[in-house]
């Protein structure tokens, strides 16, 4: 994608030019519009095609979280605020970055190259044929995911996901080509909508498991995957029935 049109959402004029003079600087971003009322950012947000929105968080009448719940489906948010303390929440919405205030160019760079990374990508997965349209959504392509962990965007395969487990509103996820498992703020729900249902399913309140990653099944409740034992929870069990019986080759 050669260019990444704009739309800046700041009550402080001040920011608001300041965001306006990195983006002028940078190449590959257009700027469509900047707004110092939320309110109508967003009528505005949701009628024109733009791939970013920087957008402060405080903010009257409407914050940059609300607002940033009711953006279309393509449209990928940076946020840009002085609190660091709402960097946790970002990650819950369609944030693909977080600039803390005052915001310096070479970290503005590094973020909206991270973003242009991010739709190039997702614009080459889209030219591909998608076998299962089921499982296609607009942030998901049938290959990878893009998942936030210790202020790094990183390309996850599917391919090299082998179980996922929970913990409050984190969740880990284990890889077979690393030992150490991505961390990221993201509930359990979150990462079972995100993964398509033919590949993954979740086994217990704290697992999601990698379907054919699953190395054995012992008295068909506990699983082992990559090399760790996994309990099938009771509210479970059914659907990881059902799924024994359709895949198995001998009913002996």
């Amino acid at each position: 994608m050669d260019t990444l049109r704009c739309i800046v959402v700041d009550d402080e004029p001040l920011a608001v030019k300041m965001l306006e003079n990195f983006i002028s600087r940078t190449p590959f971003l257009q700027l469509e519009a900047s707004f110092t009322d939320p309110v109508k950012a967003l009528s505005e947000i949701q009628a024109r095609d733009v791939e970013l929105v920087f957008l402060d968080i405080q903010m009257p009448d409407l914050d940059g979280m609300e607002l940033s719940r009711m953006v279309p489906p393509r449209t990928r948010i940076i946020f840009t605020t002085a609190f660091r303390q709402y960097a946790f929440e970002s990650y819950e919405v369609r944030a693909l970055d977080f600039l803390l205030k005052p915001i310096r160019y070479g970290k503005f760079m590094e973020a909206v190259q991270r973003a242009k990374q991010w739709f190039d990508l997702n614009e080459a997965a889209s030219a591909r044929p998608v076998q299962n349209s089921q499982d296609a959504s607009p942030a998901l392509s049938s290959e990878f995911i893009f998942i936030k962990s210790e202020g790094t965007v990183h390309n996850v395969q599917l391919s090299d996901i082998l179980y996922i487990s929970g913990m409050k509103d984190y969740v880990m996820i284990y890889l077979s080509s690393s030992k150490v498992p991505l961390v990221t703020h993201l509930t359990m729900k979150a990462a079972t909508d995100m993964l398509p249902s033919s590949s993954f399913m979740r086994v217990h309140k704290s697992f999601i498991v990698a379907l054919d990653k699953i190395q054995s099944v012992e008295q068909g409740s506990d699983i082992l995957v990559g090399g760790r034992l996994i309990h099938v929870g009771d509210a479970y069990r059914e659907s990881f029935d059902a799924f024994l019986r359709a895949n198995m080759l001998s009913k002996g």
